[in-house]
């Protein structure tokens, strides 16, 4: 990573900051746990896997060996970081910020700040307590960068205050998480993005199409981290709603629905049970589940149409060598 040197000619940026974005409250988020899991079939956002420990299990699943995605995406900016920049930059044209949508440990905004050279960092995640730490370490590395953590939950809307990002912005959304949202989902997303950025630009990680085999043994890991970090979820739903969820009553599934192109991911309880919380309770039968994740894949053509309609323009990829994975530059 480039280290800015201090002189006594150039001041330092002021420590970075914390902002809590959103008024959701804690009995918000309990709130829809409990719809989600008294709604048929029983389904819970993915934003309920990143507690401290979900967000940990999480970087450890991205160093397993069924895990390429991770992989694949450093290899691009590896490989054409510097073009990659140089066009973003180019499109751009003037000071902009950069905007790091689910930054968690800013590991990969900041292999890139030194190439891009924004005027300022906002890195948004709803994990607030994973993300200080981390932003705390980047601001040391480029102490003359103004920097802005966002408490949000993009999930819902992507907008910030102008007073918080007056533009333009280059719009950051690596690995794969523009597959969590279904189709629609992901075009409102990304029209919020293309809104957020004013005359700037998006650079985003897209997962694409490959064999069944493949897919599902990425999200189902010999070593069963993914299990794990499945199975998390149970834990902290326990904290936040007070349930009594046993995770060894629940085995971990991930399945491909090809109709969909999408990886699946569900808790399936593993005989007759019901969990209760206070004020409410929901009976599983033995199979039953509870679905938490969704992660579409695309294929380039379909990727450019959906951000053309999304109101973005010129898009550009980049793959890995296998074109498992493409990173994309549009404006």
């Amino acid at each position: 990573m480039t280290r800015f040197p201090k002189s006594p000619a150039m001041s330092c940026a002021p420590p970075a900051q914390y902002h809590a974005l959103d008024s959701s409250s804690t009995g918000e988020l309990a709130a829809q746990a409990r719809a989600g899991l008294l709604s048929q079939p029983a389904a819970v956002s993915p934003k309920f896997f990143y507690d401290a420990l979900g967000s940990r299990l999480f970087e450890a699943i991205t160093e397993l060996d069924e895990y390429g995605l991770t992989r694949a995406e450093a290899a691009i900016f590896d490989a054409h970081g510097a073009v990659i920049t140089e066009a973003a930059r180019a499109r751009i044209g003037r000071p902009f910020d950069l905007v790091d949508l689910g930054a968690g440990d800013c590991a990969k905004a900041a292999r890139l700040i030194p190439l891009l050279q924004p005027s300022r960092y906002l890195a948004l995640d709803i994990a607030t307590e994973h993300l200080r730490p981390a932003l705390q370490r980047l601001q040391a590395a480029h102490p003359q960068l103004p920097m802005l953590a966002i408490g949000t939950d993009f999930s819902e809307r992507l907008a910030l205050p102008r007073t918080l990002c007056p533009g333009p912005a280059l719009v950051f959304y690596p690995g794969s998480s523009i597959g969590n949202f279904d189709p629609e989902a992901a075009l409102r997303l990304l029209a919020q993005a293309r809104e957020l950025a004013g005359s700037g630009a998006l650079l985003i990680g897209v997962d694409l199409v490959k064999g069944q085999a493949e897919l599902e043994a990425a999200y189902d890991d010999a070593l069963g981290v993914t299990a794990a970090f499945n199975l998390n979820l149970l834990r902290h739903l326990n904290r936040l709603i007070g349930s009594d969820f046993d995770p060894r009553q629940w085995r971990h599934l991930a399945r491909f629905d090809a109709a969909r192109s999408r990886i699946e991911m569900h808790l399936l309880a593993r005989e007759d049970l019901t969990v209760r919380w206070p004020g409410g309770q929901r009976h599983f039968a033995a199979g039953e589940s509870i679905h938490t994740e969704n992660s579409y894949k695309w294929t380039l053509p379909d990727f450019a149409a959906l951000l053309r309609d999304a109101g973005w323009r010129e898009p550009r990829h980049w793959c890995d060598p296998a074109e498992g994975f493409a990173v994309v530059l549009a404006s």
